[in-house]
């Protein structure tokens, strides 16, 4: 008996088990729903069921706003990567490592350069998923390049935005990065282009206390949290208790802090349409400039940086 349980049945549990991807699953945070990973990609990361935004990385959000899933990654100047020396439990310097090789992205923010429903854009998003969306000097570089980017090209700037906050490792440094972008904003408004800020969950701290807020229009996608302190520090402050719903993103236009709620389906249709309406641009028109519409795909070609 012991051949038979010790040899002979593991040989068979291991012709009919097959490997399952850790990721074949995805459990809705809200319904507690298992739903199938490939049917939540197709839709965008929404969960079918309960219509819950999940996250999206920074690469699957610019593939779902411009043409073709095409674009040119937009270069960021280089910044000093620890420039305090920071350690708490790690190395701030191994906690960039980590989020870098988990991402694949070289900071928190992203940029992209292509067509949004035919008309010229620069998009940057912001990834949670890189240390919690954190600003800091790399992220505020990325910004504030993407702005500059929109004035040299004419077009106009989409923000999407989802952080935790300014990034503690980097202290002071990071805080300088508010009044920073804010003129960065201004820059871009001086040219009469529009700046459409898209608040994706969450998007709270010192973001949503400068260029997060800073918009021509601000939209929101469907449950964001949205603001400065997170709900149980007010609660603990005030010593009251919060209405229901407090600030989620119905909420905050019900009350007039955001213009509109959209559904990630139909935002690229909501985005352009309002680029088009500020820009004076009419329908299907393409103003993307000669110097980047020759070099294949975006996604293998990039803008230099400034030098």
């Amino acid at each position: 008996m012991n051949w038979i349980s010790n040899v002979v049945r593991p040989k068979i549990r291991g012709m009919l088990r097959r490997e399952v991807p850790e990721n074949l699953w995805i459990k809705c945070p809200e319904t507690g729903q298992l739903v199938f990973y490939k049917d939540v990609e197709a839709n965008q990361f929404v969960i079918p069921g309960s219509n819950y935004h999940m996250r999206m990385s920074a690469a699957a959000r610019l593939k779902s706003m411009f043409d073709n899933e095409t674009w040119f990654d937009i270069a960021v100047p280089a910044v000093p990567l620890d420039p305090l020396k920071f350690r708490d439990e790690r190395r701030y310097i191994d906690r960039l490592k980590d989020a870098r090789s988990k991402t694949g992205l070289n900071d928190a923010v992203k940029l992209g350069y292509g067509k949004l429903d035919g008309l010229a854009a620069v998009i940057a998003v912001q990834d949670f998923d890189f240390m919690g969306g954190s600003l800091g000097m790399a992220a505020s570089e990325a910004v504030i390049r993407g702005l500059d980017t929109a004035v040299e090209k004419g077009c106009p700037f989409v923000l999407f935005a989802a952080s935790g906050g300014a990034r503690m490792q980097e202290g002071i440094l990071a805080l300088m990065q508010l009044p920073r972008t804010t003129i960065g904003v201004q820059r871009l408004r001086d040219t009469r282009k529009p700046y459409i800020v898209v608040l994706t969950n969450p998007t709270t701290g010192g973001v949503t206390a400068s260029y997060a807020m800073l918009g021509d229009v601000h939209i929101a996608e469907p449950g964001a949290l949205i603001g400065f302190a997170g709900p149980r520090v007010i609660e603990q402050t005030i010593r009251e208790k919060l209405p229901n719903g407090f600030q989620k993103a119905e909420y905050l236009r019900d009350h007039g802090m955001i213009d509109m709620v959209v559904h990630r389906h139909d935002l690229k249709a909501t985005i352009a349409r309002l680029c088009r309406l500020f820009s004076k641009a009419p329908a299907g028109s393409s103003s993307l400039s000669s110097s980047a519409s020759g070099g294949g795909t975006g996604r293998r070609a990039s803008l230099p940086a400034p030098a």
